[in-house]
């Protein structure tokens, strides 16, 4: 996924009310950008930090900003949450998720389980269908190379791994992808201590049948491609 226009980069005076962070530009004026992630963003919102803001298109949008790249020591990190459903899907179709080939049909942003919409839908004559739903995982702390989701807890994440697993018990088959926006890991885990709930209810599905994976990204700040595949330190739990 290649930016449409040239990245603008700044420095992050602060992130706030979940969908804002002021910014301050080379010039010395200091912009409100659109903070296109609900998380916690724990570990990726230090102020101070370099960041890097996408233009509006619309030149008459509220907010003329989006952040969308934090430098964290020598990482990059893609903050939106916008992005991840677009580089899984660019992923498949391209065959570079391996565990995701060998079907005709993907759609997006299809109706599921009780009132939910599934991310991507795969379908191939003479095979069950495959939901995937993807999440984004931007939390790293400490040293080594670990990174973590959720960082925060997640009512939402939690009815979703339900539905999943609904849906393997139905026939279906029933895929996690957790996609790593960030240039500094190797690992990917489950973070109990702040979502035990989310822990257990991945423990349960997997259990069920729900299949985990974890990819990788390449960051710059021209574009965002998703990489290999990442190590599931996952005890207990079932990947493919």
């Amino acid at each position: 996924m290649k930016f449409p226009s040239p990245l603008i980069e700044g420095t992050l005076v602060q992130r706030y009310k979940r969908f804002l962070a002021d910014v301050r530009l080379a010039s010395g004026e200091v912009v409100v950008a659109h903070c296109a992630n609900s998380g916690s963003m724990l570990s990726v919102k230090e102020p101070g930090a370099k960041v890097w803001l996408s233009p509006a298109a619309d030149p008459n949008r509220k907010l003329r900003y989006t952040w969308e790249l934090i430098a964290v020591g020598d990482a990059l990190v893609g903050i939106n949450t916008g992005h991840p459903n677009r580089l899984v899907a660019d992923a498949i179709a391209e065959g570079r998720i391996k565990e995701l080939t060998g079907y005709q049909v993907l759609k997006r942003e299809q109706k599921y389980g009780k009132n939910s919409r599934i991310d991507i839908l795969l379908q191939n004559p003479g095979r069950p269908a495959c939901y995937v739903e993807i999440k984004n995982v931007t939390m790293k702390r400490g040293p080594g190379d670990l990174a973590e989701f959720p960082d925060s807890v997640t009512e939402r994440g939690a009815k979703h791994l339900q539905e999943m697993t609904d849906i393997v018990k139905a026939g279906g088959r029933a895929v996690m992808v957790y996609l790593v926006q960030r240039t500094d890991c190797r690992r990917f885990s489950v973070a109990a201590d702040i979502d035990p709930a989310y822990a257990a209810g991945l423990e349960t599905a997997t259990a069920a049948g729900v299949e985990a994976l974890c990819y990788g990204c390449r960051i710059s700040p021209d574009a965002i491609t998703v990489a290999g595949p990442l190590t599931l330190d996952l005890p207990n739990l079932r990947h493919t």
